[in-house]
């Protein structure tokens, strides 16, 4: 038989995961980018893995304390969209596209290399850096909450603190695009030489959106690292295209829709997960490995998205007046 209450209480606790808060800033930073201004940035990944790193790598190696070592990611990220936006936001979006996926690949390889071990951990990664943050928790010891959502002091810490930042970051966006700043850049978007021809500086305002939506995903892969170990595999290529494909869920200009956008992709990643290696333990797909289970759940969170490009193609929170510049 199979435990729906285990299946749908595991489905639940991802609605408030760290690793949901962390998707959900980092779409958001793809939010800035893709939907309000135009950018095709396909390098998010590389932004997460210079939070993670850079966090891991300041308390372990240098010994910083917390608000250092968040700086000191943030710094590389800036410096990163530098780097990438330099030679490219002057041509086409397609350009920007190909070197940010390629950077973010290149980054990966380097934090893999044995080159770096005593740095970066190579393929093994880091971890032990948690102590600085678990230090400031200011929830006594113990274990807290009701049914799914029981969790030990730690872990209602890190869900806290995470969430807290996607809140705060979803406001200053919501404040921002409402602002005079915000209107230059959806006329970006729109059409960039109408902007320009209004005399303003459109290299200026697509480099300040690339590093604002960096700065996102960096403090997202910070989250995203605080329940886990830092591991270069997480940031393959496939986290931006699930970052992607929650921020078309929810809807890609929008404030709220890569929040409930990330919400909806983990609670359907985590049930479809559930219930296909239940269901395989069970025998009710009797031609089918756990190894193949695993790879069928993002056949169907596929199908199901595909399903809302049909039927609702601005996402959950878009309206049509975006639909346009999606497609």
């Amino acid at each position: 038989m199979i435990d729906w209450i285990q299946i749908f209480s595991n489905a639940a606790q991802e609605l408030i995961s760290p690793t949901t808060a962390a998707y959900a800033l980092a779409a958001l930073g793809l939010a800035i980018h893709f939907g309000y201004t135009g950018l095709l940035n396909f390098g998010q990944a590389g932004f997460m893995a210079l939070g993670a790193y850079g966090y891991a790598i300041s308390t372990l190696s240098f010994g910083f304390p917390v608000w250092a070592s968040v700086l000191v990611g943030i710094g590389a990220s800036i410096v990163f969209a530098l780097i990438l936006g330099i030679p490219t936001l002057r041509l086409r979006a397609d350009y920007l596209a190909i070197v940010t996926i390629a950077a973010a690949e290149i980054l990966r390889l380097i934090f893999t290399t044995n080159t770096f071990d005593d740095i970066t951990g190579s393929a093994s990664g880091l971890q032990g850096y948690k102590g600085g943050l678990a230090a400031l928790n200011p929830i006594p010891p113990g274990t807290y909450g009701f049914g799914p959502f029981t969790y030990n002091a730690y872990d209602w810490w890190i869900r806290i603190l995470g969430w807290t930042v996607v809140i705060l970051a979803a406001l200053f966006t919501w404040l921002l695009m409402r602002s005079p700043w915000g209107r230059v850049i959806k006329g970006i978007r729109e059409d960039e030489d109408a902007v320009r021809a209004l005399g303003k500086n459109v290299y200026s305002y697509k480099m300040q959106s690339l590093i604002l939506g960096g700065v996102f995903g960096t403090l997202a892969g910070m989250i995203f690292i605080m329940p886990r170990a830092v591991v270069p595999a997480n940031y393959q290529t496939s986290l931006t295209f699930f970052i992607y494909a929650i921020l078309l869920l929810g809807g890609a200009a929008t404030i709220l829709g890569p929040i409930v956008g990330s919400m909806i992709f983990w609670v359907l990643l985590s049930f479809f997960s559930g219930f296909i290696s239940r269901g395989v333990e069970a025998g009710w797909f009797p031609f089918m490995t756990q190894v193949q289970a695993g790879q069928l759940r993002f056949i169907l969170v596929g199908i199901v998205i595909m399903l809302l490009v049909v039927f609702r193609p601005q996402g959950i929170f878009g309206n049509k007046k975006e639909l346009a510049f999606v497609r």
